[in-house]
């Protein structure tokens, strides 16, 4: 038994990893990163992201009745690359978030298309998720990490996304009336600077989760080192009705990779959450994972949990967190 130093907000499952190559009804080098949402009869439906031996992404549905285990993966991919029509699809699709939208009455999926000019964001509407509607390339590369939030802002949508600009790679909110014109471009939470474990790069994980005490998002946080990219799991929490205002951003990670399954495979050193689920108690999370551009894992916590040791780490600084920073530089979009 190994002993732990800090708090455990998320307790892996003992049977991890839950989804694995191994499992699929056609061949695929490795599956991860899945979309994740319940479907209205209590299923828990992940969009997974395979990757094919030519090193080409599409996505596969698994559905479970407990969320946990008796997967039942579709014998084909459910959405695959169409670069005749979407020429930024030419490298594949990768890393799916979905959003039900309830004044449309679909399934939002925000992805990343990759192309030879890099990743950029697509949407696409489902009802069923056997039939999609695609709307294009909505942001332009070098642009990942979206998700569509649950519900509209003074009449408009709000997506969450991460461009890359030559300082740094953090996030940003758009609004759009339509889906399809965006506009009022806000950075959302900036990327620390130097030795912080966040610095230079983040992006979201899986879409914000609506609280009594706002909107609670989960990102991941890339530290460049001599051995490599290394992802860990942070927090921060948004007001509910200007979600592009921050009021507390946790100063340390608190999810990393540990096991085995998650030090090593593809892209060794890597969680990467794209979804989340609440049970019908109102607070446990099962939160589904990506580990080491492998394998699917699952692990579980407690919205009263993560509010609470946000309250405890968090800051209520709207610039970075812990260093000083000239206030245009870091403004988390308060206009």
């Amino acid at each position: 038994m190994s002993f732990k130093n800090h708090e455990v907000l998320f307790e892996r499952y003992d049977k991890n990893p839950i989804l694995t190559a191994d499992d699929w009804p056609y061949p695929v080098h490795t599956v991860f990163n899945p979309g994740v949402t319940k479907l209205k009869d209590g299923t828990t439906l992940l969009l997974v992201r395979a990757e094919d031996r030519r090193g080409i992404s599409h996505f596969s549905a698994a559905r479970s009745k407990n969320g946990v285990d008796g997967w039942e993966i579709d014998p084909a991919p459910v959405l695959e690359p169409e670069p005749e029509r979407y020429p930024e699809e030419l490298w594949g699709i990768e890393d799916p978030r979905i959003t039900y939208v309830d004044e449309i009455g679909k399934y939002a999926i925000a992805y990343t298309a990759f192309t030879k000019n890099g990743p950029g964001v697509s949407l696409a509407l489902t009802e069923d998720f056997k039939t999609f509607e695609r709307l294009g390339l909505t942001m332009h590369p070098d642009d990942k990490d979206a998700a569509l939030m649950p519900r509209l802002f003074d009449g408009h949508y709000a997506l969450i996304h991460r461009p890359v600009s030559e300082a740094s790679a953090s996030m940003w909110i758009s609004y759009s009336p339509d889906l399809k014109n965006w506009g009022g471009h806000k950075q959302l939470l900036p990327a620390r600077r130097g030795a912080w474990w966040d610095a230079n790069k983040i992006g979201l994980s899986p879409p914000p989760l609506e609280t009594d005490a706002g909107w609670l998002m989960l990102y991941h946080g890339v530290r460049n080192s001599c051995g490599g990219c290394l992802y860990r799991l942070g927090l921060a929490l948004f007001d509910k009705e200007r979600p592009e205002v921050c009021l507390l951003r946790g100063d340390r990670w608190l999810f990393a990779p540990e096991e085995e399954y998650e030090r090593a495979g593809d892209v060794p050193n890597v969680v990467f959450p794209c979804g989340w689920t609440v049970d019908d108690d109102g607070d446990t999370i099962n939160m589904y994972y990506g580990a080491a551009d492998t394998c699917i894992a699952l692990a579980r916590g407690s919205v009263k949990g993560l509010l609470r040791w946000l309250d405890e780490y968090g800051s209520e600084l709207t610039g970075v967190a812990g260093q000083s920073a000239e206030k245009d530089e870091f403004t988390t979009g308060s206009s």
